[in-house]
């Protein structure tokens, strides 16, 4: 019999040059797909990383674009542990009554379940599995002509290309933090991911990276929900003090009674209730981080308390005369507009000014694109698990309305209707395929530039009579009706956005894109 690749040989010295090329790691994992494609002839091929018993897509061609935000689990998903497990060329037979975790998600065929042809390539490196490579047809005999040892020069290209990048990856992370004083400090990696490949969280990664490798203070900044606590604990994950504690406050949820002793710690008899010695989060974060949310909600006596501790390093615990040096590095995090707070006269200058010395703004989720469907695929696999699910997926029709929300919630929000959706669905469902379809999202309806929250927020307020608004055009209705109430509150405010952002239960950057999308500011 001919050998099925001899024809194909340029295809494997292409993949073979790739290797040398001075390209992306992204770029090198599509291109090697590519060509997978072409040479198999398959309707999907996928490339993915092992790490703590999950495959983890890196790269996927012929697959629903979410599928790039799962994480596979070898334990739910046998045909995965087999190819983990087996060291060599795994090919399924066409019956295999194994479920597929790609079943339903592959685009030329959307909705199908089996009957196709798999076959997995675990991938190598110093006798160590750290990938994986599948392809899938829908023709039954769509592989046999391939021979094993074909399909194991594929692997040791593929295994070639995702080990190189791997490398790569690790030299960036390792002289990112490595320092002259300390040259074989080691960093545990990091087991908290920020999903995502739009260009705002390439950004965003390269700025975590970057102030990771110091110890300057970071604010966070960003819309309720937008993943800042994920943000923060990626930097303490890639600095020097990784193996050190990350303590986390909400400042939020600080009742004003015990928010000093929370933050300082407090001695024996100190006040009434004081029956020991109690260390604050600042102690607690000693050597290590203190990543304090919701800055912007603490008192005006607090801010200079913690500016104290910002500046000198030192600290008292209440009812206590001695100072305890403490070398604990902060994070903070806000969503609201500090500037507006210091010129409003709630929040320090000085306190502000220290804060800020690395801010990183994290975009609302309606800004990155697909990183919206990366997202649900994450959160899809987790909650098929949780719902012991044999499949479950998005609709085209689904992704399309997931694409055109604007998120007002964010990633909660996502992770939310996410979780609702696929309840419902599994209701509903009459096989082992669960799809979610819009109905089960109830956003299908919603216009792209509203917020359904905004409108909400704002009819739900009675501090308006409605009066002279014209009930022929709903959405001009609406927005005349959002003008007046912002306007009123505005000037029961002195025109101080922030705190009409308070009154009206809205969020300010929110409020700002509501009152440009009405025309009430430029």
């Amino acid at each position: 019999m001919m050998i099925a690749m001899q024809h194909d040989t340029k295809d494997l010295i292409h993949i073979a040059l790739d290797l040398t090329t001075n390209i992306s790691s992204q770029d090198r994992f599509e291109r090697l797909l590519t060509t997978m494609r072409k040479l198999f002839n398959c309707d999907a091929s996928a490339l993915l990383e092992f790490k703590g018993q999950h495959f983890k897509p890196l790269a996927i061609n012929g697959l629903s674009a979410d599928v790039l935000g799962r994480q596979f689990n070898i334990n739910e998903h046998p045909r995965l542990e087999a190819i983990a497990r087996a060291g060599d060329v795994v090919r399924f037979p066409a019956d295999s009554d194994l479920p597929d975790p790609y079943d339903a998600l592959i685009t030329s065929h959307q909705g199908d379940l089996h009957v196709h042809a798999c076959v997995g390539l675990p991938l190598m490196a110093n006798q160590r599995l750290i990938g994986a490579l599948t392809i899938d047809g829908f023709n039954p005999h769509q592989f046999d002509n391939f021979s094993n040892d074909e399909l194991r020069t594929v692997s040791a290209l593929a295994a070639a290309t995702l080990n190189i990048a791997l490398l790569m990856d690790k030299l960036e992370k390792v002289a990112g933090t490595m320092t002259e004083s300390d040259p074989a400090t080691h960093h545990p990696q990091s087991n908290t991911e920020i999903i995502g490949q739009s260009a705002q969280i390439k950004a965003l990664k390269k700025e975590i990276s970057v102030v990771a490798s110091t110890d300057m203070t970071a604010l966070i900044l960003g819309e309720t929900g937008v993943g800042k606590e994920l943000v923060a604990t990626a930097i303490h994950q890639q600095s020097s003090r990784a193996d050190k504690p990350l303590i986390y406050l909400n400042c939020a949820a600080l009742p004003e009674s015990i928010a000093e002793s929370e933050l300082f710690g407090h001695v024996k008899g100190a006040f009434t209730g004081a029956i020991s010695n109690r260390s604050g989060k600042f102690e607690l974060a000693d050597k290590g981080t203190l990543f304090l949310d919701e800055i912007g909600e603490l008192t005006l006596t607090l801010q200079a308390k913690l500016l104290r501790v910002l500046q000198y390093g030192d600290l008292q615990r209440i009812g206590d005369d001695r100072n305890l040096k403490v070398d604990t590095r902060i994070i903070a995090a806000t969503n609201k507009d500090l500037k507006e707070e210091v010129l409003a006269g709630r929040f320090r200058a000085d306190l502000y000014h220290r804060l800020s010395v690395f801010p990183i703004m994290v975009s609302p989720l309606r800004e990155r694109g697909e990183d919206i469907l990366l997202l649900a695929g994450f959160f899809m696999e987790r909650c098929r698990s949780k719902l012991q699910l044999s499949h479950l997926s998005l609709s085209t029709a689904c992704q399309s309305t997931l694409m055109r929300y604007p998120w007002p919630g964010n990633i909660r929000e996502l992770e939310h209707s996410i979780n609702r959706a696929a309840i419902l669905a599994k209701a509903e469902a009459k096989d082992e395929l669960v799809i979610l379809q819009p109905a089960h999202f109830r956003i299908d309806n919603v216009n792209v530039g509203h917020s359904p929250f905004e409108i909400t927020d704002v009819i739900n307020q009675p501090t308006l009579a409605v009066t002279n608004i014209p009930v022929d055009n709903l959405r001009e209705a609406t927005e005349q009706f959002q003008r007046q109430l912002i306007t009123n509150a505005l000037q029961e405010n002195n025109n101080n956005w922030a705190a009409t952002a308070r009154q009206l239960s809205i969020d300010v950057g929110n409020l700002h894109r509501l009152a440009k999308r009405i025309a009430l500011k430029q």
